[in-house]
Order: structure tokens, then C-alpha cells, then sequence
């Protein structure tokens, strides 16, 4: 069956169009986004301004005829902390649903975790033992860790590379004393939370999704989106820590000559390098592999399951 999965991410809202048969790899088909950033789109309040609503509305209205042109037998929508944590987040979801007729689902924040864990855990396979998933969204950084399909340990934490950059790290670029605020705060909220996954029984893998997993690893040297998604990527910590106080010093304009670092989300960069960094020390660890499986392929895997 074709299958499509609309995601409302903080930063980018992205279809995702598959191929998807029970026990087969999903392949995908085609793939429409934009980037909205609606964690941005906020009045004082936190609440989802008009424009960003009707944005939204907008892109929706467009994924609808996309998935309807590509055989689109079903199409699955979810949200995650951009409306999940807005205070008119129900609302904004109840005008996109009045307006397409598409009803948007809202993912708690420890489904991401999980979900995504299932994603990494499909891809790496059973003989990866003991998984560690760390992934880098707009709004939020989830940790999952488990032996199974299910993690045994879901955290949610609201640490997004867009979230941090607002709140933040004001600036462009902003002042030295301004990021070690920031890395001060970014680690002191990681290592509140560590408990469980320190209790828990140490990784044999360790894996980081994400888009911003993937440029930060790129920008360490790792292959280029060109060699497929096959080519084995890893995330080196020395290497990044190198990298972070450059990106610090530069602008957002300047940080888009670097390699795979897009405009839309050179602003972001820096805040993804503090929270990669700061994950990855706390955790203990030198390095971990990019996984290319999120989110939106957890979501399409768990759907394939049901009709399994």
C-alpha cells in the first residue's frame, strides 16, 4: 500500500509518501516539506500566532493533494512540541482539521522517544544489543535505551536546537558569555534527568537521529548525504568540541558556507552542538552512529505492525 505520514515538527512540517507492506522495508516514494518553523510563530504567551496556524493550514491542504496525486491509500498526521506544548495548540489542530478535513495527532513526548527508538532499533537490527538513541528535534531531545523493540527507558527533555537558539542564545552570533550560559543550562537540564538511563544497563550501540545529528556529523567529517544512506556516518565528540566555539564565532550567514548546513537551519547549529556535546559527555561517550530512521519511519513501522 502507498502510505503517507505528515509530521508538524517545531521547525520543518515534512510528508512523507512510502511504499509500506507488512514485513517489508518501507520504500520511500516521494517527500514534500517546508520549513514553517512554528516554535517561532508564538505570541508572548506561547501560543501559535494566525499566521502560523494558517501556515500550517496551508502546507496541510498541500500534502493532502500531493498524497492524493502519488496513491496515497492512507495518510497518518501527527504533531509534536511545537503544538504539543501551545496553549491553543487544540484549537490550531481544530481549525487545520475543520479547514482539510486531516486530523493531527498529538505525540506525548516520551512516544517520540519511543517511537524513534523503534526506528533506530529496526534499522541497527537485534545484534546491537543494549540500544542508546539520542535524537536532536526543534523543541525537544529525546533518550531512549532498552534491549527490545520497546525502550526501557523514554525521556523527553525540552532541549530542541530551535527551542535552545530562542531562549537562549541570543545574538548573531551571540557573546561568549552568552553561550556558556547557555551550555551551562543545556548540561544542568540533561543531568537532572540522567538518572534512570545511568541506573539502567550500559549501551553495546549508540545511535543519533535527527537532522541535526546528521549535519553536525557531516560537519565532523563524516560522508556527505550524496554517498546514500547506507554509508556508515559516525559523530565524533573531540572532533565536535573543536568545531562548536567555531560555530559559536560565526554568524548565521557565515555558518551556511559550511558543508550540509542549509540556510533554514544555520541559526540552529550551534544550540545542536551544544546539546549533542553535552549528551554526549554526560552519557560518557567518545562517539555514535547516525542513524538515518526518525521519527516519521517509527510511526510508519508501528502502523505496519498493526496491519501485520
Amino acid at each position: 500500500m502507498r502510505l503517507g505520514v505528515i509530521d508538524v515538527g517545531s521547525n520543518t512540517v515534512h510528508l512523507l509518501v512510502v511504499d509500506a507492506h507488512a514485513g517489508a522495508h518501507p520504500l520511500p516514494a516521494t517527500s514534500h516539506k517546508n520549513v514553517l518553523r512554528l516554535s517561532e510563530h508564538v505570541d508572548d504567551t506561547g501560543a501559535i500566532s494566525t499566521r502560523g496556524r494558517d501556515q500550517l493550514t496551508k502546507f496541510v491542504r498541500e500534502c493532502l493533494v500531493i498524497a492524493e496525486d502519488h496513491g496515497c491509500e492512507e495518510l497518518i498526521g501527527f504533531a509534536t512540541s511545537a503544538i504539543r506544548e501551545s496553549p491553543n495548540g487544540d484549537a490550531v489542530l481544530a481549525h487545520v482539521k475543520d479547514v482539510t478535513g486531516m486530523r493531527l495527532e498529538v505525540l506525548p513526548g516520551e512516544d517520540e522517544a519511543r517511537l524513534t527508538f523503534l526506528a533506530a532499533r529496526r534499522w541497527c537490527g537485534w545484534s546491537a544489543g543494549t540500544l542508546l538513541v539520542a535524537d536532536i528535534g526543534g523543541g525537544s531531545l529525546e533518550l531512549a535505551l532498552g534491549l527490545d523493540e520497546e525502550p526501557d527507558v523514554a525521556i523527553s527533555l525540552p532541549l530542541g536546537a530551535g527551542r535552545v537558539t530562542r531562549d537562549l542564545l541570543v545574538g548573531d552570533p551571540p557573546s561568549p558569555r552568552v553561550v556558556k550560559e547557555a551550555r551551562r543550562h543545556v548540561r544542568a537540564a540533561i543531568a537532572a534527568q540522567l538518572r534512570p538511563l545511568v541506573k539502567a544497563q550500559n549501551p553495546d550501540r549508540v545511535v543519533g537521529t535527527s537532522k541535526t545529528m546528521r549535519s553536525l556529523a557531516r560537519l565532523t567529517g563524516a560522508a556527505p548525504s550524496s554517498a546514500g544512506m547506507y554509508a556508515q556516518r559516525t559523530l565524533e565528540r573531540a572532533v565536535l568540541v573543536e568545531r562548536l566555539w567555531e560555530i559559536a564565532a560565526m554568524t548565521a550567514a557565515q555558518r551556511t558556507t559550511l558543508p550540509a548546513v542549509s540556510a533554514a537551519r544555520a541559526h540552529q547549529l550551534l544550540a545542536g552542538a551544544i546539546v549533542a556535546d553535552a549528551t554526549m559527555d554526560l552519557l560518557g561517550l567518545d562517539r555514535l552512529e547516525i542513524c538515518p530512521w526518525a521519527l516519521r519511519e517509527g510511526i510508519i513501522l508501528r502502523r505496519l505492525d498493526g496491519m501485520h
